[in-house]
């Protein structure tokens, strides 16, 4: 089925103005050739606020909270490119209320585990050995997202900066602080390389990237070998992870936006639940009246 052309407009837009990748591409075009279907034969940008309340009402029966949130929000931001480009003059969807999501916390490893995952790297042969000790080191000391990691150009991390310029979602860029262990075990990987490379993790292809999938299947061999369940572990629980253990240890939450590349600081407050475990043990550690030896003792006497 040919693809709507407003729904085309708005997709190349997402790629030139805003830097979408590929697979956030990919995702907003299924989810709108899906609403597109339920409405046919009306053309996308023809819906009414009836057309957008029959489609969620549709899926409330057959999807997710999570995944009704996320189509009604492509809805939304679809129809106010059409407002903003002057096709419409309304956003039909904009009075649409999204459907409650049930809070979840971000998954997370502990430290201990980081650690024993970082050794069984180490301690695995060959090419694959080096790109889970480089995956995993520079994922974990700089919460890179998958995509931000594969896309690495092979002279990253060559220099003795002490700093990574990384362009993330949107076209974004941030800076990042480098650690030791991940240049070096960036360098390493590097040196083992037969033949030249575009990217620091290429792919069988040398002049591409090498896949998201490849790399997860190299993380479940990490993960089998250290002990850890396989399906703990992703390349966003060691981002999640870098996050909690960086709260956990005193880091601020807008230094924690800055660093994981949230455009909005309502993102990075998913991890406040470290937050709050941080500041019931700085409560239990230091205030007078936690320590029961320090209360004062009641005689029983009334007054």
């Amino acid at each position: 089925m040919p693809i709507d052309a407003q729904i085309e407009a708005y997709l190349e837009m997402l790629a030139a103005e805003r830097g979408a990748a590929k697979n956030t591409l990919a995702a907003y075009q299924a989810d709108l050739a899906d609403f597109a279907a339920h409405i046919a034969p009306t053309a996308p940008a023809r819906a009414a606020g009836a057309d957008i309340a029959s489609y969620m009402s549709a899926l409330a029966g057959a999807a997710s909270a999570r995944t009704q949130a996320r189509r009604l929000s492509a809805i939304k931001q679809f129809f106010l490119f059409l407002l903003r480009e002057g096709v419409r003059p309304d956003n039909p969807a904009a009075e649409q209320e999204a459907p409650r999501l049930p809070q979840s916390l971000p998954k997370y490893l502990s430290e201990a585990e980081v650690d024993a995952l970082l050794a069984a790297a180490a301690a695995m042969p060959g090419q694959v050995g080096l790109k889970a000790s480089a995956g995993l080191e520079i994922l974990y000391a700089t919460g890179l997202r998958v995509t931000e990691l594969l896309s690495l150009p092979a002279a990253a991390l060559t220099t003795d900066a002490a700093i990574l310029m990384v362009k993330g979602k949107g076209g974004r860029e941030r800076i990042i602080p480098l650690s030791d262990a991940a240049k070096q075990a960036a360098a390493a990987l590097r040196a083992a390389s037969k033949t030249p490379a575009r990217y620091l993790f290429p792919g069988r292809d040398r002049k591409a990237p090498m896949t998201r999938q490849g790399f997860a299947l190299i993380l479940k061999q990490v993960a089998f070998k250290s002990g850890i369940d396989p399906a703990r572990l992703s390349p966003h629980v060691l981002r999640h992870s870098f996050a909690s253990h960086l709260l956990a240890r005193g880091a601020d939450l807008r230094s924690l936006q800055k660093l994981l590349g949230h455009a909005d600081i309502a993102t990075t407050q998913i991890y406040t639940h470290v937050l709050a475990e941080r500041l019931e043990r700085l409560i239990a550690q230091h205030h007078p009246l936690a320590r029961s030896d320090s209360r004062p003792k009641s005689s029983g006497a009334s007054l």
